[in-house]
């Protein structure tokens, strides 16, 4: 009896260690590695956003977050050259000076073999004339941007989406303000739970964007209402865009810093930098979730 008992305590002791194996195996502890690239923008808050949004992803307790920033406007912008092959992703919160030749081949071979990027904000107000760039990102706004970039791309009254060729500049946005965002693809990872409607704190809308829109899919809209000075039309405000073995997150939202605590946009930065690490998500929606006509804030 006790060699049988032996036996079988053995079996068992072998059983859970191959179990847990098997469930580390599934659940590896190895963090991402993610750059922000900051140090010049036309919102004076970037160092502040930078590491709000830096905190926000390492409390995931999936990412490891490095921030390089580049010299200052008018100075010489050579040393800026980021190792990108360190990284998982690059999260941009820069919209300035260009980075020198030798860095944007870098990053586009980093993306093209399947770096990930996401945008925020006025991140896609830079480099207008970078044509590899304009399509990573599908749309930006100002710069000189015109119709020699790509059609407006919105949604009309009856819920169609448009790509208008009409000529005239690229980028506005009316009233500071909070406003509803509409869920335009629930079956996205990204958006898996999300509402269908649900009140983002006071931001800037980002309307009549313009670009590429290649590869590129509309996961969430917002209304540019005429009354804040906005189109009067449902216009894009996250997105995601494919280049090479890339994949690109892109959100018009977090212009300050309020609009940045916002739960609704935390909750999609930490999506969307999983996605684009993985192309997949596991994060659940936080029971803290923005409701339709409720702004929920993390100060």
């Amino acid at each position: 009896m006790m060699k049988k008992l032996s036996r079988v305590i053995l079996l068992l002791i072998c059983l859970n260690s191959l179990f847990t194996y098997s469930s580390q195996a599934q659940r590896p502890n190895k963090k991402f590695n993610i750059l922000i690239i900051d140090g010049q923008n036309n919102h004076n808050n970037w160092a502040q956003t930078s590491v709000m949004m830096k905190g926000y992803l390492e409390e995931t307790g999936m990412f490891t977050v490095d921030i390089a920033t580049t010299p200052q406007a008018g100075k010489d912008m050579s040393s800026f050259v980021p190792d990108f092959s360190k990284y998982n992703a690059v999260v941009l919160n820069y919209n300035g000076d260009s980075w020198p030749p030798a860095t944007n081949d870098a990053f586009e071979n980093f993306v093209k073999q399947g770096g990930g990027v996401v945008s925020i904000h006025a991140a896609d107000n830079a480099f207008p004339e970078w044509k590899e760039y304009n399509q990573m990102i599908g749309l930006g706004g100002w710069g000189d941007r015109t119709e020699r970039h790509g059609p407006y791309v919105y949604y009309n009254a009856d819920g169609k989406l448009v790509r208008d060729n009409t000529p005239g500049v690229g980028g506005s946005h009316g009233k500071f303000h909070s406003f509803q965002v509409r869920t335009r693809d629930s079956r996205h990872p990204i958006m898996k739970g999300v509402p269908a409607v649900w009140m983002h704190e006071k931001d800037e809308l980002y309307d009549r964007m313009r670009g590429p829109a290649e590869n590129m899919e509309i996961l969430a809209s917002a209304y540019s209402a005429k009354e804040q000075n906005g189109t009067g039309r449902e216009e894009p405000i996250m997105m995601t865009i494919r280049y090479g073995k890339g994949r690109i997150f892109h959100t018009t939202l977090g212009h300050a810093n309020e609009s940045q605590q916002c739960t609704g946009f935390i909750t999609f930065l930490q999506r969307g930098t999983e996605w684009v690490c993985t192309g997949k998500v596991t994060q659940k929606l936080p029971s803290d979730f923005p409701k339709e006509n409720d702004v929920s804030l993390r100060k």
